[in-house]
């Protein structure tokens, strides 16, 4: 796919994993979804579920380290800052050759240019927060979250998924 590809798909993501109303438990539900996928693949990785300032939700799977959190940090920060997904800002970044430093005079520290970060939109309102995922290849965070919202939201996987790199 071209970046122009997959920002379509992305955006497409975007708008149809959009919440009617969004709370502690559906922070909470949705984080069981994701243990549940990774633990039937055998994979491991730090969740971070929140609105803007506050974390309702977090798990770290034994085996992942406190980086995985702060990269899981740090992708809902972009998330939280530019509101759209950490994939699909990267993915613009790109395509436009530029920096986050020089760009937004953003750290590093506390913004990362990864896939693995995605928004919480109320329809009708707008980001409220993000969910952040650290522990997979940065695509496969991002694809996690995606299959985890469909099944939230009874959605189809196959017409919402990544292709394969």
């Amino acid at each position: 796919m071209t970046h122009d590809e997959e920002l379509a798909l992305l955006a497409r993501q975007e708008d149809a994993l959009q919440f009617d109303s969004f709370n502690a438990r559906t922070a909470w539900q949705i984080g069981h979804i994701l243990v549940e996928l990774l633990e039937a693949r055998g994979k491991k990785a730090a969740i971070s579920i929140g609105l803007t300032g506050q974390q309702l939700f977090y798990y770290a799977m034994p085996g992942t380290t406190p980086d995985n959190g702060e990269w899981a940090r740090r992708k809902r920060n972009v998330v939280e800052r530019f509101h759209r997904s950490s994939f699909s800002f990267k993915l613009n970044m790109e395509k436009n050759n530029y920096e986050l430093t020089p760009r937004y005079g953003l750290s590093p520290l506390d913004y990362a240019l990864s896939p693995g970060g995605f928004p919480i939109r109320l329809k009708d309102t707008g980001i409220i927060g993000s969910i952040g995922v650290s522990g997979l290849p940065p695509r496969d965070d991002h694809g996690i979250i995606i299959e985890a919202l469909a099944k939230h939201f009874g959605l189809e996987i196959e017409r919402l998924a990544l292709p394969d790199a």
